[in-house]
């Protein structure tokens, strides 16, 4: 076999492999997403008694009476409500400071800024259950426990080092041309970070946004210890975990459930998901 022949072979079998890598992938990701929707369509006599697959297969028997349930009986509507006023305003917070503070570390000079700088990513090294105790403390002494503003504290600031972190780096790869050019027009330093620097990172600000989103709509443990379970202010997350009882019923209930509370960071991140990818390999590749 000659030297070309043999690449072009060995290309093929690469390319094969790499396809049915991430068929692979898909499907590891796919079959449970699929299966917790057929299974939340079912009723709880035919998940007790078949697997998930056979709702796939004819005739159909699909019900909608588990989401009328969730909806209407379980108080699951005011928990997603709860979940959305804890996660967008978190995000928004997270996204703003974090902008502001990558763009400061990577482009404005004043002392101890390294020393600062490596200051924030040594907190990356710090398990979150570590503050989990001082905090609530902390929270305890101003009657912050049980409330809004103490879990929107709490999550803005477990995210700010790997927000800032992610968008330092990306300011700091930004062509200083740029900014001279803003400079030299005569654009003073606020001008410049909203003007050039914003624009220019508007797919590291949405991979941010998306990483912070999915992981304040995901929690269970930093819900539980800030907010406890009062239903005037639990999300959905706390909400689901109570569904099954001690006997192992409502499964059905639990399925639908869980279905609307993935339904939403599934939303985001395909609606964002050009710009989640820009963002995270942007200033990859010169």
């Amino acid at each position: 076999m000659s030297g070309p022949t043999l690449r072009r072979v060995r290309g093929l079998v690469g390319r094969v492999a790499n396809h049915a890598a991430l068929v692979g992938i898909v499907l590891v990701w796919a079959v449970p997403v699929v299966a917790l929707a057929v299974s939340s369509f079912r009723t709880a006599y035919d998940i007790s008694l078949t697997p998930w697959w056979d709702g796939l297969a004819p005739p159909w028997e699909f019900t909608f009476e588990n989401y009328s349930t969730v909806l209407t009986r379980g108080g699951i509507g005011r928990n997603f409500i709860n979940s959305a006023v804890i996660t967008v305003p978190v995000t928004a917070i997270a996204v703003v400071i974090a902008s502001f503070a990558g763009y400061v570390f990577a482009r404005c000079r004043f002392a101890a800024r390294e020393t600062i700088f490596v200051g924030i990513l040594a907190l990356l090294s710090v398990p979150l259950q570590m503050t989990l105790v001082p905090v609530l403390r902390l929270f305890s002494a101003t009657d912050l426990v049980g409330t809004f503003p103490a879990i929107w504290i709490a999550h803005v600031g477990y995210a700010l080092p790997f927000s800032i972190y992610l968008l330092r780096n990306f300011f700091v790869s930004l062509p200083a041309e740029l900014f001279e050019a803003a400079w030299i027009d005569g654009a003073n330093e606020p001008q410049t970070f909203l003007r050039v620097a914003v624009p220019l990172a508007a797919p590291a600000l949405a991979a941010v946004a998306v990483f912070e989103f999915m992981f304040v709509w995901n929690d269970l443990l930093v819900a539980l210890i800030y907010l406890g379970g009062s239903p005037d202010v639990a999300p959905l997350t706390v909400a689901v975990s109570s569904l099954v009882n001690s006997r192992g019923e409502g499964w059905e209930v639990l399925t639908a459930a869980a279905f609307i509370l993935m339904s939403v960071p599934l939303v985001v991140f395909f609606a964002l998901q050009r710009y989640f990818v820009r963002g995270m390999l942007a200033r990859a590749v010169k």
